[in-house]
């Protein structure tokens, strides 16, 4: 479609950069700058097709809602419709049988319906978007979550499949970078240079105006909404290809990240206002600053805190101009901006200082750390065998969830022993359980080039291409708490055996319950790989041994107290003949405890795996009879020597023992380092152990 002869007019620079866009791309460079000097590897070609690879999922998702938002509408259903489609995926695929090529057109399809059900409601019953796509939110991810019950997850695509999200062009360029590149020329020419693309600009600045104007507003609106939904079942078919595996909470919070993007780019949220190039400076802003502060080796929440600030100062700059706009006389046309959104300039600028000085000022901190050495927990004999005063060991730790005081307990260790190992300890990971956020922090691990990984692993399938990755490119890769596939790592520090684990935890609860009755479960989440492998030893053992106990349920509470503790009313309603909830989930403990207390059930006692610093209360007051688990502490400690052990090739294939210093010698057994049977906490022992 050809420029109108007002268009043309206009400098060039007001009809590339409309909304003032060439501020993000101010904002690009200085993150550019600032990372480049204080990140390591971070200016470097393979970084550089990194973030670009990791920024796809999300910026379909975004591509897609630009036009919806510039209609004047919103989208909140779309990364659901991610989860749905991954599953339905899946299922396409193993279960029903369909070739790949046959399975990926009927996702894209499921993708279109879901589409069509947002549209019929906001155009033909003139429901508002918001609370229509908030609806199916919640429709779309339970959908997803009742076919496969949580629990199960498709994985085993083949080669050709997985190579769309994990392979490579010439051994460089990513290959869904392609999908990506096609998707936004596409938008690109689809938003801006057709007749059907700028009516939706008319309706987004007056939905009646644009009627009146002959503009078939309902097609248009259905259009975006069909399309919508196509592009959040292609970023599910990228998505599965990148972690080789389908889950139904794929995509969970995706569509938050992707509404950002549009808006920083310059998408009004009142409609009538957005571009395609703005979208993508804005996804490559967010992307950018969150790779950057990873190759810093920065705390991954300091991300959420500068996107959200720099959101917030983004929209307000919108509502000022609105107003703006709104009192001046005459009203601007189309192509004028009002001088207001010059305010933006500053907001940008402020967050990207705001963002330069937490980097070198926490760099500032780890510097001067380590000069100093930790005190308490597990002592270490030995300084790291390489380690030399130029040179340090890096050794790059991840839990399943940060916020966990089972895995906050395990970095106390961690810091100890990596201060007496004279290594360097990076400790990062997702802040709950999110397995995609996993494989990001791994792949910037891999960037910056650290000697050792070790990962406690959420989701075994879709961290393991990422640490055989990692292990390709020579970095030596531990996991511990929960394992990946044995070909995925070096070395596997195991707290106990699942079965010793299962075992004990059964026994336990059937010497509280005198060999009888009804037994509930209550586990951190349904598709954890240690929960799940200890709940198969707990169901054999019962078989085997206990035929009178009967296990009524299995609930997952998340890794949360709050949620154990709904989900153990839940039980206590729908099964009020159980004696005895098992939580195998460190917060879940006290949660189902506070539950018991609560209903005033004097026959029902709590067991499971938690911390004696949690349940000390609930153990002395009797709702809780006993705990079982190891020292938080010394697992840390044990996984950083393990893993400084391989970084200087002192552990090796072969190995039947490792000496750990004070904490003694630790049994190797096959790739497995163990650090000891389980323990019983209880009434007589509790206040012994501080942890």
């Amino acid at each position: 479609m050809q420029l109108s002869l007002t268009e043309a007019r206009l400098p060039l620079r007001v009809r590339l950069f409309p909304n003032k866009e060439w501020v993000l791309l101010i904002v690009i460079v200085a993150e550019v700058v600032v990372y480049g000097i204080t990140g390591t590897n971070f200016a470097t070609l393979g970084n550089a097709f990194e973030i670009t690879r990791l920024s796809v999922e999300i910026g379909l998702l975004a591509l897609a809602l630009t036009p919806v938002i510039v209609s004047g509408g919103i989208d909140l259903s779309i990364g659901s419709m991610m989860g749905l489609s991954a599953v339905a995926f899946g299922y396409f695929w193993r279960d029903a049988g369909l070739p790949i090529p046959v399975a990926i057109v009927f996702t894209l399809m499921i993708g279109m319906a879901g589409g069509a059900l947002n549209a019929v409601f906001i155009t033909r019953f003139k429901f508002p978007p918001l609370i229509v796509t908030l609806g199916t939110l919640s429709l779309y991810r339970g959908i997803a979550e009742g076919v496969t019950g949580g629990v199960q997850h498709y994985s085993g695509f083949p080669a050709g499949f997985l190579h769309l999200g994990q392979g490579y062009i010439g051994g460089h360029v990513p290959t869904q970078l392609v999908v990506l590149a096609l998707v936004a020329l596409w938008s690109a020419w689809s938003l801006h240079r057709t007749g059907a693309g700028r009516a939706l600009y008319a309706i987004g600045h007056s939905a009646e105006g644009a009627r009146y104007a002959g503009i078939p507003v309902a097609r248009r609106l259905a259009t975006v909404y069909v399309l919508s939904g196509a592009a959040a079942s292609l970023a599910a078919l990228v998505y599965v290809a990148h972690l080789g595996q389908a889950k139904s909470d794929a995509g969970t919070g995706y569509e938050l990240m992707a509404i950002t993007a549009v808006v920083l780019g310059g998408a009004s949220i009142f409609g009538g206002r957005g571009t395609i190039l703005g979208t993508l400076l804005g996804l490559f802003s967010i992307v950018l600053l969150q790779n950057g502060l990873r190759l810093t080796g920065q705390p991954a929440e300091l991300s959420g805190i500068l996107v959200g600030v720099l959101l917030i100062g983004t929209i307000l700059v919108d509502v000022f101009t609105q107003h703006a706009a709104t009192r001046a006389a005459p009203s601007p046309t189309a192509t004028e901006q009002p001088d207001v959104r010059n305010s933006q300039v500053a907001v940008l600028s402020a967050v990207i200082l705001l963002g330069a000085l937490i980097v070198a000022a926490s760099n500032w901190v780890l510097v001067n750390s380590l000069r100093h050495d930790l005190r308490g927990g597990p002592s270490m004999t030995a300084a790291s065998p390489g380690a030399t005063a130029t040179h340090r060991t890096l050794i790059a730790m991840m839990p399943k969830a940060k916020g966990d005081p089972y895995f906050i307990s395990a970095h106390k260790g961690a810091d100890s022993a990596a201060a007496a190992l004279g290594v360097d300890l990076l400790w990062d990971g997702p802040t709950d359980l999110d397995a995609a956020k996993q494989n990001e922090v791994v792949e910037a691990w891999i960037t910056r080039g650290v000697n050792a990984i070790a990962v406690s692993v959420e989701n075994r399938e879709a961290i393991s291409t990422v640490l055989r990755k990692a292990r390709e490119r020579g970095i030596k890769v531990v996991t511990w708490d929960a394992d990946a596939e044995a070909n995925a790592r070096d070395f596997f520090v195991n707290q106990a055996t699942p079965e010793g684990i299962g075992n004990t935890l059964t026994d336990e609860a059937a010497r509280i319950m005198g060999g009888s009755g009804e037994l509930a479960i209550i586990t951190a989440s349904l598709s954890a790989a240690n929960q799940n492998e200890w709940i198969t030893f707990i169901k054999l053992r019962l078989a085997a041994k206990y035929p009178r106990i009967t296990l009524v349920a299995i609930q997952p509470s998340d890794g949360d107290r709050d949620r154990a503790f709904a989900e153990t009313q839940t039980v206590l309603k729908v099964h009020p003949k159980v004696k005895v909830v098992m939580a195998i989930a460190a917060p879940a403990v006290p949660g189902a405890a506070e539950a018991v207390k609560q209903s005033g059930r004097k026959d029902v006692k709590v067991t499971g795996l938690s911390l004696p610093n949690m349940c000390r209360p609930y153990i002395k007051s009797g709702e809780i009879e006993s705990i079982v688990l190891w020292n938080t502490m010394d697992l840390g400690a044990l996984t950083v020597r393990v893993a400084q052990a391989l970084a200087s090739g002192e552990l090796g294939a072969g190995a039947s023992t490792l000496d750990a210093g004070r904490m003694g010698s630790f049994q190797v057994v096959g790739s497995e380092v163990r650090l000891g049977l389980p323990f019983i906490f209880n009434r007589t022992n509790i206040d012994r152990f501080n942890f």
